[in-house]
């Protein structure tokens, strides 16, 4: 059994972004247009009225400010509100992978790492391109890596879920190092035309390299203490899409295809059950909380963030403990805490303790123990 470190992180970031205040104008737009178009019905009671958005209301209700993605002119065309994604000949890397390769780049060189070093690469994230190939393998082969590869899927959970994963392979001695990897096109899936969910997600790309210590070099390394899953299931955050759905052609557009939750359900179950699992995973480790310098948690919404960060603690957390990128970045599912770790993790001295926690669809939950080194 050998010993098991996180030695380098990478993140890929689309070039575009989007304001609040831009989404806004677009839903408003849309709103107008459909109120005008159907106000002989609404009149008669048959067709429910769109309500506007605002700025106030999206950042009120999430802390989102803005939001970076794969493609901003489709989204923001009133007629259209999705991402406009050219599909790509098959001789052409998937966009999936060129986003990896871009996250993947950054966590080699951090790790000190080349292709040559690396023996398994893992796709975790929450909406794959396609069934087979499998990303994973397209990414193992961008990248010229020999080994082997998988997909996996558990929402926004997927990246604590696939830590756990490359640690085992990494510890039974399956593999001297693996990429793990991140890419979460989360626009592709949302309903831009939905009051209350259109502002939620954006698009990035994370990686993470997990090898052996004894062969680490980097100088921004974490022990993997330990890792400790958990899934209920829950039909509150859900999406139907899939390749069954031309087989029943009435669920064809209809809008359980696309993202759908019960926000409010969400909020009041997920987060007791988020702070319980990483105080009994600290206690397993015979940690007290109050040791944790560190909380990269799932960047989904600011008010849960909050919440659970002050279950742990008893007392608000600061900014430094639980540090935020969901204003810039929105929630980009598995890739946010992994965001977080990577953007706040330099300053941490030596013996400090972090802990990388995930939570959405199923439900699941993953919470990560880590120790700088």
């Amino acid at each position: 059994m050998h010993n098991v470190v996180i030695s380098g992180t990478g993140l890929y970031t689309p070039a575009n972004s989007i304001s609040n205040d831009e989404l806004v104008a677009s839903f408003n737009a849309y709103v107008a247009q459909f109120n005008a178009e159907n106000a002989a019905a609404i009149a008669r009671g048959e067709v429910e009225a769109l309500t506007e958005s605002s700025s106030a209301f999206i950042e009120r209700a999430s802390g989102i400010k803005s939001r970076f993605v794969v493609d901003k002119d489709g989204i923001l065309d009133p007629q259209r509100m999705a991402p406009r994604i050219p599909e790509r000949s098959n001789e052409q890397w998937g966009i999936l992978c060129e986003m990896a390769i871009g996250a993947a780049q950054e966590a080699l060189a951090r790790a000190g790492r080349t292709a040559a070093d690396i023996d398994g690469v893992i796709v975790a994230c929450s909406n794959l391109q396609r069934a087979y190939p499998a990303v994973a393998i397209e990414v193992q082969a961008a990248l010229g890596i020999q080994g082997f590869g998988f997909d996996m899927n558990v929402a926004c959970s997927s990246a604590t879920f696939g830590l756990q994963a490359a640690a085992n392979s990494v510890q039974l001695g399956q593999a001297r190092a693996i990429l793990m990897v991140n890419p979460e096109i989360c626009t592709g899936h949302l309903n831009f035309r939905d009051r209350d969910s259109h502002f939620i997600f954006g698009d990035a790309c994370t990686a993470v390299i997990v090898e052996r210590a004894d062969l680490a070099t980097s100088k921004h390394q974490f022990d993997i203490v330990g890792s400790k899953l958990l899934t209920q299931f829950s039909n509150n955050i859900r999406n139907n899409f899939g390749f069954l759905n031309r087989a029943a052609e009435e669920g064809i557009g209809a809008p359980d295809k696309l993202f759908v939750q019960e926000g409010r359900k969400v909020f009041k179950e997920v987060c007791p059950m988020v702070a319980e699992l990483i105080a009994a995973h600290l206690q397993e480790h015979q940690l007290n909380v109050g040791d944790v310098k560190r909380f990269w948690l799932h960047q989904a919404n600011l008010n849960m963030n909050l919440l659970i960060a002050r279950k742990l603690l008893g007392r608000d957390a600061e900014p430094h403990e639980a540090p935020v990128i969901l204003d810039s970045y929105a929630n980009t599912s598995s890739a946010g805490s992994v965001i977080a770790l990577h953007k706040h993790q330099d300053d941490l001295p030596s013996g400090a303790l972090g802990v990388l926690s995930s939570f959405g669809a199923g439900y699941s939950i993953g919470s990560v123990i880590l120790r700088k080194r």
